[in-house]
C-alpha cells in the first residue's frame, strides 16, 4: 500500500515503516559518530519504542555497547491499517542491534501489569542475568492499577485558577487564545496516579526483590520544568504535580537502592516535539519559538543529542554525576539560558497568525511532528508501495 499521513488533531493515525526505519538509522549513526561511552552493559528500557525511551536504548546499545530489553505497548499492523510508529521503530532497532552483535529483546503489552513485569524479570534472569540500568520512560494518559483493577485518566489543567494564553494549530498556523479551567482535587490525584512515580517504584521494587538488579545499578526517569511561559499549564499544573511526585520517588528509591549501592535519578530535559507535548495547549507555540532561537544560536538539540549528552556527560561522567540542589540531573540548561528565554519572550509578545512563520520555526515544528511517524524523512519515496506488515525480532507479546 501507499502510506500517507492521516491526522486527527495532535494524533497521526498512520506510520511509515521505511521512514521510521530511516529515522532510527539516523539516530544510530549519530551515536556511532560520537566518542564511545563507558556506561551500562545490560539495560532495561520501559517505554522503549519512541521519544526519550527509544533514544536512551539507542545510546545504551550503540554508545556503550550494551545489551537491551525494551518494553512497550504492542501495535502491529492489521487489516487496512499500519502498525504504530513505535512498532516500526522497534523493528528497526532490533535489526540494527542484531547487525552489531548485541543482545536485544522486546516485550510488548501493558507496562503497568504484574504479569508483564514478571515476564520481564524472567527474561532478564534467563538472557542477561542482571541489569545495571533501568530507564523508565512511559508516556500515557491512562493507567490501570495491577492490584485493584482501577483505571484512572490524567488531565491537562491548571492548579491556580483559570488560565488564558496563546496557542497554535500547528497544522494551519492559526494562533488563538485558549482558556483552561482549574483541576479538581480528584483530577489532580488521578493525574499523579497515572503520571507520577508509583509504577516506576513498583518496577524497581520488583526487580530488586527478584535479584535481577546488579550491584551499583542505576535507574532514571525523565521530567521537564520549562519556562515562565509554559509554567501555569505545565510545571504549575496537574502534570507538574505528577512530576513533583516522580522526583520525590527518585529520592525514596535511592534510599532503598543503597543496599546494592544503587541510585535513582530524574533527568530534566529540554522541550521537544513529541506526541505528548503536541497535546498540551500553549506548548507547541512555545516550542516553535524556542526552536527558532536555539537553532539561530547553534545550540538546538533533538532527542538523540539530549540522550547522548545525558549518558556521556552526566550519568556516566568520569568524575561522577552532577545534580542540582534537588538531586536532579539537568540537561535543560541551554533552553533556560537567560538570553534564550529573553528572545523567546520577545517573540511570544508579538506573534500572531499573520506573522507566525516569520517569528517562529512552526514549519520546523510541523516537520518534526510528522517525522515522529516516519513521514517527511529525506531520501524516502512516499509514492512507493510498501508492506505495512513488519516483524519485530525477538519479541514476546503479553
Amino acid at each position: 500500500m501507499i502510506i500517507k499521513p492521516r491526522t486527527r488533531g495532535f494524533i497521526c493515525t498512520t506510520a511509515h515503516p521505511v521512514g521510521c526505519a530511516q529515522q532510527v538509522r539516523e539516530q544510530v549513526q549519530y551515536v556511532q559518530s560520537q566518542p564511545a561511552i563507558s556506561g551500562p552493559k545490560n539495560v532495561l528500557v520501559i517505554g522503549a519504542s519512541a521519544g526519550y525511551g527509544l533514544s536512551s536504548r539507542i545510546v545504551a546499545a550503540f554508545g556503550a555497547n550494551a545489551n537491551t530489553i525494551g518494553v512497550y505497548r504492542e501495535s502491529s499492523a492489521g487489516k487496512g491499517r499500519t502498525a504504530s510508529a513505535g512498532w516500526y521503530n522497534s523493528a528497526a532497532f532490533e535489526e540494527a542491534a542484531q547487525e552489531a552483535g548485541l543482545k536485544s529483546y522486546s516485550i510488548t503489552g501493558d507496562a503497568f501489569s504484574a504479569e508483564l513485569k514478571a515476564e520481564t524479570i524472567e527474561l532478564i534472569r534467563r538472557e542477561l542475568g542482571q541489569v545495571d540500568l533501568v530507564v523508565y520512560s512511559v508516556a500515557t494518559a491512562r493507567r490501570t492499577h495491577p492490584a485493584t483493577g482501577e483505571t484512572k485518566t490524567s488531565v491537562l489543567k491548571t492548579l491556580n485558577g483559570t488560565y488564558t494564553n496563546k496557542t497554535v494549530n500547528f497544522h494551519t498556523g492559526e494562533v488563538s487564545q485558549v482558556t483552561l479551567e482549574p483541576a479538581s482535587e480528584q483530577e489532580v490525584e488521578d493525574t499523579v496516579f497515572v503520571m507520577g512515580g508509583e509504577d516506576w517504584q513498583d518496577w524497581v521494587n520488583r526487580l530488586l526483590e527478584a535479584g535481577v538488579l546488579a550491584d551499583n545499578a542505576t535507574t532514571i526517569a525523565y521530567s521537564y520544568i520549562g519556562s515562565e511561559i509554559t509554567k501555569p499549564i505545565y510545571r504549575d499544573g496537574t502534570i507538574g504535580r505528577a512530576k513533583d511526585h516522580l522526583e520525590a520517588t527518585a529520592l525514596t528509591m535511592t534510599n532503598k537502592l543503597s543496599s546494592i549501592g544503587g541510585r535513582a535519578y530524574v533527568a530534566v530535559c529540554k522541550a521537544l516535539v513529541t506526541q505528548s507535548s503536541s497535546a498540551i495547549p500553549v506548548v507547541p507555540l512555545y516550542i516553535s519559538a524556542l526552536y527558532r532561537v536555539m537553532k539561530e544560536k547553534g545550540i538546538h538539540e533533538g532527542c538523540i543529542e539530549q540522550m547522548y549528552r545525558l549518558f556521556a556527560d552526566r550519568l556516566y561522567a568520569a568524575d561522577g554525576t552532577p545534580v542540582d540542589e534537588k538531586g536532579r540531573i539537568r540537561i535543560d540548561e541551554l533552553e533556560l539560558r537567560a538570553d534564550v528565554q529573553e528572545e523567546v519572550a520577545q517573540l511570544w509578545a508579538t506573534v500572531d497568525t499573520d506573522n507566525i512563520y516569520d517569528k517562529t520555526d512552526l514549519e520546523g515544528y510541523r516537520r518534526e511532528f510528522f517525522r515522529l511517524f516516519g513521514f517527511e524523512i529525506d531520501g524516502v519515496d512516499y509514492e512507493a508501495e510498501v508492506d505495512p506488515e513488519v516483524t519485530v525480532a525477538n519479541v514476546i507479546n503479553k
